[in-house]
């Protein structure tokens, strides 16, 4: 990706609020009335390989940029009986994927590092019970460096972990004062180092943007350090100010958040000194190595997308552990109770701890596909697709799309051929904008998300 300057006019005209398209429809569009009963028949209608995801919500202390379902406590003991919680969950789905394998398993939070050896082990023990996992899957665990000593890499490494993605976010001071995340910046640089000696094969550190006190000098220093760590991958996330909805963000001055076009300029920057790097911008909020496996995925046009973000399996194929966490396989999304005391309860009962979902209609089948596309790989071979699906006329059928795109094509952020539809390299970072115009449902909650750079 060439080097680029804001134009502050289309700032104004396309930084809406909008999804990050890690569904369609997202989450917003799930429903408490969801009939369960077609869990089992989409688990049962899926391929052979699904994707695993298990959501670890404890935390020692609170950060307060973060918008993630957490617990804070010190209270060791409480998970283990969300372990056990876990392995009621696991028991009620083993029947029904007893003919399926794992290919991909992430471990986010909260902060799964919170668990403690013991309990790492008896997870891993429990998942090998009721789960056929590959011996060459892809096991990735969301890491805070501030619980993490050595012996627990060590044994993360022994326990199968190949992937580790460590939460920096900033390396100012400043910033991580104000944030309440004070990290050494030797820790993450000495861990970092650790796991390339244990041999694991990928290691993604976290970056945000939009922090209070960030400034383009110091963000610079930051994001030089990150490439002198030389991570296999960086997620680059804006940060969304939603104090309204997130408690903990109250805590933070509005005046200290950089605004407008301070906050692009630190996007900006980042991104140009990441490529300049060698890094491949993946789109939006990734970058990887050309020879990661995210990049190759994308070169090879097979980059999916799912809650996770960027990704190589799991698109519809993904079957979500724990409180608040979203499954989405075959056609059907459904999510966990967001409260753990409501999780625990309806395990008591001796039923699925799932509080809403829905089926997708093969309209929302055929957007999700589009979007998809376009937000992995930024162009859309109408020819093809329209086949596929078959839609003798594309535009008759997206008609109201055409009519939004008109400004995009004439600000030269997507180009219409006759048999394609093209991201320029601008367009790329106004993605979640242009998949915006297929979205049928983004009126009803636009207001709910935040801006989309």
């Amino acid at each position: 990706m060439q080097r680029f300057e804001w134009d502050a006019a289309l700032v104004a005209k396309y930084n809406i609020n909008g999804p990050r398209y890690t569904s369609y429809p997202t989450a917003l569009a799930l429903q408490t009335n969801f009939e369960q009963a077609a869990i089992a028949s989409a688990i049962r209608g899926a391929g052979p390989e699904l994707s695993l995801y298990l959501h670890i919500p404890f935390c020692h202390k609170l950060c307060y940029y973060c918008g993630c379902n957490k617990i804070v406590t010190r209270h060791q003991h409480k998970a283990d009986q969300y372990l056990e919680a876990l392995a009621h969950e696991m028991a009620f789905y083993q029947p029904q994927v007893s003919n399926k394998v794992i290919n991909l398993l992430h471990l986010g939070g909260g902060t799964p590092t919170f668990l403690t050896e013991a309990q790492l082990s008896h997870l891993m023990v429990l998942l090998r019970q009721h789960f056929t996992i590959l011996p060459d899957a892809e096991i990735s665990i969301e890491i805070d460096p501030r619980s993490c000593s050595d012996n627990k890499l060590r044994h993360l490494k022994q326990l199968g972990f190949n992937r580790v993605s460590f939460g920096v976010q900033d390396l100012d001071e400043k910033v991580q004062i104000a944030i309440n995340r004070v990290q050494d910046t030797d820790l993450i640089r000495h861990q970092v180092k650790l796991c390339r000696e244990l041999g694991f094969s990928s290691v993604n550190l976290d970056l945000i943007y939009g922090l209070p006190y960030q400034q383009q000098d110091s963000f610079a220093e930051t994001v030089a350090e990150i490439i002198r760590l030389d991570p296999d991958r960086i997620s680059l996330f804006s940060y969304a100010h939603l104090p309204e909805r997130f408690a903990a963000q109250r805590k933070i001055p509005d005046s200290s958040l950089p605004q407008g076009p301070e906050k692009l300029a630190l996007m900006q920057l980042a991104i140009s000194q990441f490529v300049a790097a060698g890094y491949q911008f993946i789109g939006m909020d990734h970058f990887a190595k050309a020879d990661d496996t995210l990049a190759k995925a994308q070169q090879a046009g097979k980059l999916q997308r799912n809650f996770q973000g960027y990704t190589t399996a799991g698109q519809d194929a993904l079957l979500g552990l724990g409180v608040s966490s979203i499954s989405q396989i075959n056609g059907v999304l459904w999510q966990n109770s967001k409260a753990l005391p409501a999780y625990y309860a309806a395990l008591l009962e001796g039923k699925l701890p799932v509080e809403r979902g829905v089926t997708l209609t093969q309209d929302d089948r055929l957007r999700a596909a589009l979007i998809s596309q376009l937000i992995c790989h930024f162009t859309l071979d109408i020819t093809t697709f329209s086949a596929q699906w078959q839609l003798p006329h594309f535009w008759d059928y997206f008609d109201t799309a055409l009519q939004q795109l008109q400004p995009f094509m004439e600000d030269g952020l997507v180009e219409v051929y006759a048999g394609r539809l093209q991201v320029t390299e601008l367009g790329r970072l106004w993605v979640r904008s242009i998949c915006a115009c297929f979205d049928a449902y983004l009126l009803q909650g636009q207001q709910r998300y935040s801006k989309v750079v």
